[in-house]
């Protein structure tokens, strides 16, 4: 007797499902892998820098080897700064004009971007992270001490650069490369669902923090003001009711007590540091009328309406104009009071207003954008810019104007290490040449 196989009835399916799950598995691998060679550009470096905050296109690992890399990244994860490092080389998939605007846009992190490019190296920093001037002259002090050393060059950055990069880094892009491909769509639904509104719930409570941490800080420097000026009127060997006081006397007096009073209240209810601005302006303003008050009872002409003293606004009302330079700085033309004005003519530096910083006192205008409220309550808008060039300060004033506009994230809207994506500014971007790499190899950063 012959023996008949028969083939299940349902074999023929369960073999077409299996290579289907098969097919679509191997369809799904395909996508999610890497590729086998990279090909490098853009995008590519993007990736990169979201997961580890480095990134070296193969044309570079001869110059600047994968351990390097791995040993920089660390660093900068350590560091917990939004500083982002590419190492990549001059052709067309790296626009000399466009790189660094580029990777800003497809990283879309608020923070700093160093970038070696071919043989020149610059960073590229959002200005609530770092001042453009700061990222320059540490990028071309780096870049200068460690010629063609890319990896000496970079780690110096960073060693300095962590110091001063304000904020943190942002959350890392996930390394399973498969579970992202398979959790993909539930991501974009919890993001339809909430996700974005924690993201910015979470970057608006880092805002606020910081903006309290700032008050504070303005506040110990307000209230010394306001105290030197409470000081001075108690000085002030001024009655209202002599014999020999007159209206405008009075008047000027008035004014200078009203103007005490209201910058007292102002800084009592101030609850961001941009309140601070009025009471300043509000200081500046007293002091004028008591220097009005001292011409009429002197019977001297009376001053015109002139800005405090750049190097310390207690000192009152400027009496002319003078030329000074920082330390390290281009020459300018700042107000000065009498007795600095006096001291710079005989040689001697000028009795400058220090701040308390996290490197101990320093210069105001090297305290921080957080000073901006303050300065700009002094100053005003149009006349900072100028004064401030090439400080730590003046990378706040953009434009006339915007002397405290900045206030609680310097006119963004966000703060080093938030996700921003393709909303930023370019003026808010790089702060030097075109936003990119425009010379030869030199290394020629033009008069930084």
């Amino acid at each position: 007797m012959r023996t008949v196989l028969r083939r299940s009835p349902t074999a023929r399916p369960a073999v077409r499902s299996a290579a289907l799950l098969a097919g679509l598995l191997g369809l799904l691998l395909l996508l999610v892998a890497p590729t086998a060679s990279a090909a490098g550009g853009i995008d590519e470096a993007a990736t990169a820098l979201k997961n580890s905050q480095v990134y070296v296109d193969p044309a570079m690992t001869s110059r600047f080897s994968e351990d390097q890399a791995a040993a920089l990244s660390r660093k900068l994860k350590d560091a917990d700064k939004p500083i982002y490092v590419a190492v990549v080389p001059d052709n067309a998939q790296y626009p000399s004009a466009t790189v660094a605007r580029d990777l800003r846009t497809r990283v879309g992190v608020v923070g700093v971007y160093a970038i070696w490019h071919g043989s020149q190296f610059k960073a590229f920093p959002d200005r609530a992270a770092l001042s453009p001037n700061t990222a320059a002259n540490m990028a071309g002090a780096a870049f200068r001490d460690h010629p063609g050393d890319i990896d000496a060059t970079l780690n110096d950055f960073v060693d300095q650069a962590v110091h001063q990069v304000k904020g943190h880094a942002a959350e890392s892009d996930s390394g399973g490369v498969s579970t992202a491909a398979i959790v993909i769509p539930l991501a974009l639904l919890a993001l339809a669902g909430g996700g974005v509104f924690l993201l910015f719930r979470r970057a608006r409570k880092r805002r606020e923090e910081q903006a309290r941490a700032e008050l504070a800080q303005l506040r110990t420097v307000v209230d010394e003001d306001i105290t030197a000026f409470g000081e001075e009127l108690d000085r002030l060997d001024f009655n209202p009711g002599a014999p020999d006081a007159d209206d405008a006397q009075r008047a000027d007096y008035s004014h200078a007590l009203d103007s005490y009073e209201r910058a007292k209240q102002t800084m009592d209810a101030a609850k961001r540091p941009t309140d601070v601005a009025p009471v300043t302006e509000a200081l500046a303003d007293g002091r004028f009328s008591l220097a009005t008050l001292a011409a009429r009872r002197e019977k001297r002409p009376l001053p015109d309406r002139r800005p405090p003293c750049f190097f310390d606004p207690r000192h009152g009302p400027s009496v002319q104009d003078v030329d000074w330079a920082p330390e390290g700085g281009a020459p300018r033309t700042v107000p000065a009071c009498g007795t600095d004005a006096a001291r710079l003519a005989s040689g001697q530096q000028p009795d400058i207003r220090t701040v308390q910083t996290e490197y101990g006192q320093q210069p105001y205008w090297n305290a921080g954008p957080a000073y901006s409220p303050w300065a700009g309550g002094y100053f005003g808008g149009g006349l900072l810019p100028g004064l401030l060039v090439g400080t730590a300060l003046g990378s706040v004033f953009a434009s006339p104007g915007t002397a405290w506009a900045a206030g609680d994230s310097y006119g963004s809207g966000f703060e080093g290490g938030d996700v921003s994506g393709a909303d930023f500014n370019s003026s808010d971007f790089g702060g030097f040449d075109d936003g990119g790499f425009g010379g030869g190899g030199d290394g020629d950063f033009g008069g930084f």
